[in-house]
């Protein structure tokens, strides 16, 4: 049995089998999440669990490069951002718009959907 760290097996060994500048898409319970990619659902209610819960659980076992949001998510929801820059001030923060978001998207090694409610709460992260 694990001391501790992420106990879920699919998201562990998700993040075992990502390699450097793999892409991982965490998203809000309503990202239109693409066919081609691994689906990880971890949504429960609504907020539970949240991206940032997701994120920080994840960034304390996983090398990341850089967080990759929207530029919609800097207008809609600032707070969001905000705090993604107190929590990560050591990981560049990328931002692209929705739509380039959505494309690159497929390219992920998976798709991680939570239950956050926070508009244009998804992140991207890069391995690495």
């Amino acid at each position: 049995m694990k001391r501790g760290g992420i106990l879920h097996p699919a998201l562990s060994r998700i993040l075992s089998e990502t390699g450097h500048t793999d892409l991982l898409t965490i998203c809000d319970r309503g990202f239109p999440v693409p066919s081609g990619p691994e689906r990880l659902d971890l949504a429960l209610v609504d907020d539970i669990p949240t991206v940032v819960d997701v994120l920080r659980a994840v960034h304390r076992e996983f090398v990341i490069d850089r967080i990759v949001v929207t530029e919609e998510m800097q207008a809609a929801s600032p707070e969001r951002y905000a705090e993604l820059q107190r929590l990560f001030p050591d990981v560049r923060i990328v931002a692209v718009s929705h739509r380039r978001f959505k494309e690159i998207c497929p390219e992920s090694r998976a798709v991680i959907r939570t239950g956050d409610t926070v508009p244009y709460a998804n992140v991207m992260i890069v391995s690495g």
